[in-house]
């Protein structure tokens, strides 16, 4: 999870500090806890954290 944070830093460090990259990144890696394919999760969470943060953004 530590390359999806430092991803997202760097995209959204105009409008985000880290903190708030890193909250939506452990919220969205929570929303995947129960999920039976692991593989994916990092995708999905990073996919998930910048939907999250472009919308806060504008």
């Amino acid at each position: 999870m530590r390359g999806v944070v430092e991803r997202l830093a760097n995209t959204f460090s105009e409008t985000h500090s880290p903190a708030e990259v890193e909250a939506a990144v452990v919220q969205a890696h929570a929303s995947f806890t129960d999920r039976p394919v692991r593989e994916l999760v990092p995708v999905l969470v990073e996919r998930k954290a910048r939907t999250v943060l472009g919308k806060s953004s504008g």
